[in-house]
């Protein structure tokens, strides 16, 4: 199954929480689950059921994914590989979602929302350590400088971004240089700063079925 491209709002009256996918808008009386609190669909409203507890780790697990705009098979692989590493796996597993550049990028102020750093990431505007990375899974390492490209700088995109980073700060994880529009991770995403609304022991739970 392909990148889901519909409205983002059903995923979070899915959800039944605020997945954030069209970043601060959730928060406003615009928001999905302000104008709807109940699933999408003919009956959303009427038949909400109980979930088994099979259900319940399918949905948890589909909430990382739309947060983070992840597609199964590579998800999966990041839950083997932070299974795989010494210390708590839902931490391993949030860090390492974190440090995806799409979300680096994201963290640091360079875009409204996940979905539009991928974009920002994926169109070529985004360098680390000074070259061009187009691909928005990469897994951005201690001290490597994230930036915006200089030939994409003047482009329309960015044209309020000097004003949003100004009145922004970065999770502690990271450091920004506003005047530069760069930043680095300077340590390791705690789960509560990762904020994920989602219960992670259960995802790892549905693979250790």
């Amino acid at each position: 199954m392909g990148r889901y491209t519909g409205p983002k709002d059903k995923k979070s009256r899915a959800a039944r929480t605020k997945l954030f996918l069209k970043g601060e808008r959730d928060l406003s009386p615009k928001g999905a689950l302000t104008r709807r609190p109940y699933p999408p669909g003919m009956h959303g409203a009427k038949h909400q059921r109980a979930k088994s507890e099979f259900g319940a780790q399918l949905l948890e697990k589909q909430k990382v994914k739309w947060v983070y705009g992840v597609l199964e098979r590579q998800f999966k692989r990041y839950v083997n590989e932070a299974q795989r590493h010494r210390g708590l796996t839902a931490l391993v597993l949030a860090q390492m979602l974190e440090k995806r550049l799409d979300n680096v990028v994201y963290r640091l102020g360079f875009a409204p929302s996940r979905s539009a750093a991928r974009q920002l990431v994926g169109h070529g505007h985004i360098t680390v350590n000074g070259k061009k990375v187009s691909t928005p899974s990469y897994s951005v390492r201690s001290l490597e400088n994230v930036g915006i490209r200089e030939q994409s700088r003047s482009k329309r995109v960015f044209s309020e971004l000097p004003v949003r980073l100004k009145k922004y700060t970065p999770p502690s994880w990271l450091a920004l240089d506003r005047e530069d529009a760069e930043g680095k991770i300077i340590g390791e995403p705690s789960l509560e700063e990762a904020g994920i609304p989602a219960n992670m022991q259960k995802i790892i739970e549905f693979y250790s079925r």
